[in-house]
């Protein structure tokens, strides 16, 4: 009778001691946040099959969670603390502002950004090549892309003479990219007008001087602020038949006319070898910043037909997709 009560003892405290190892080794389980400003459901699932292909298995050795800012900068600021109060072991963002939002919340948690612009410029890298801080991940930054996006827009549109720039103006890389596209406009004897928009409430406002300006045609820089806006944008570009120039896939998916820009799906499978990276003891701060090596034009005829557009056959040729 004492061995069996003894037993039995020895049984319960194997028991506890197996449930708090469990308990622990759960808690071991590493998590990643996501902030994202729309759903991004085709790059997540990109993202979570190079995590697969890395060895991860979400529910038995990674955590994923994700947060929807829903076009809403206050509501980013909110997701950005509650990631932070979780205690994600990293962060993804998407866009410059977005990760400025992040980077705020906190300045220990590993930062891995996508499709950023001009880090350096914003204030959230030393260098691309040595970060030196907490946030690290790929830029979209490149010379030759707001002179491509250019060039696509007056293929496609041979008599175009007037072009709007819809841009936010902050930190990031729109300076930058409003400098290269004035300078392509010159060479194709384009008047470019930029027009800086930082209040939701005013992008009305903005469409309204582009039509007495008599554009042609409007080319908006892609950025958290233009993304958390998105459908609205593209909206006030349909009502006003304005042949529309994108920089991000996800913008055409939408409605925009044209994009042009780098590879999304490439830059959230190279995020997730970031995250392997950094899961494995490597810091955000010696992580170069990448730029992009791959791009892809999208076009949509949907768009196009709704504004009495035809597109050239010459640029249709040359679309890495068509939505028809």
């Amino acid at each position: 009778m004492i061995f069996l009560r003894r037993s039995s003892a020895f049984l319960i405290v194997l028991f506890v001691v197996s449930s708090f190892a469990d308990a622990q080794d759960a808690k071991k389980i590493p998590r990643i946040g996501f902030l994202l400003a729309g759903s991004g459901r085709a790059y997540l699932d990109a993202f979570r099959q190079r995590m697969r292909d890395l060895g991860y298995i979400e529910g038995q050795n990674i955590g994923i969670e994700v947060r929807y800012a829903e076009a809403s900068a206050d509501r980013a600021a909110e997701l950005a603390a509650e990631l932070v109060r979780l205690k994600v072991d990293v962060i993804l963002t998407v866009g410059t502002q977005a990760t400025l939002i992040v980077r705020k919340a906190t300045s220990t948690i590993p930062i891995v950004v996508t499709g950023a612009g001009d880090l350096l410029g914003a204030g959230l890298v030393g260098s691309l090549a040595r970060p030196g801080g907490n946030v690290t991940g790929s830029t979209n930054i490149d010379p030759d892309l707001s002179a491509k996006r250019l060039d696509l827009l007056k293929e496609s549109l041979p008599k175009l003479t007037r072009v709007a720039v819809l841009h936010h103006g902050g930190p990031g890389g729109d300076e930058q990219e409003l400098k290269e596209t004035q300078a392509r406009a010159q060479i194709l004897k384009i008047h470019l007008r930029a027009l800086e928009v930082k209040d939701p409430n005013r992008f009305l406002d903005a469409y309204n001087t582009i039509k007495r300006d008599g554009a042609d045609g409007l080319v908006i820089f892609h950025g958290s602020f233009t993304s958390f806006n998105r459908l609205r944008i593209i909206e006030l570009s349909m009502n006003n038949r304005m042949p529309t120039m994108c920089g991000e896939p996800s913008w055409s998916e939408a409605g925009c006319l044209m994009s042009y820009g780098h590879d999304r799906t490439h830059q959230w499978r190279r995020a997730a070898d970031f995250v392997d990276k950094i899961l494995k003891g490597a810091k955000p701060a010696d992580l170069p910043v990448e730029q992009p090596t791959k791009f892809e034009l999208i076009i949509n005829l949907k768009a196009a037909k709704q504004i009495g557009l035809t597109i050239p056959p010459n640029v249709l040729a040359r679309a890495d997709r068509v939505i028809r």
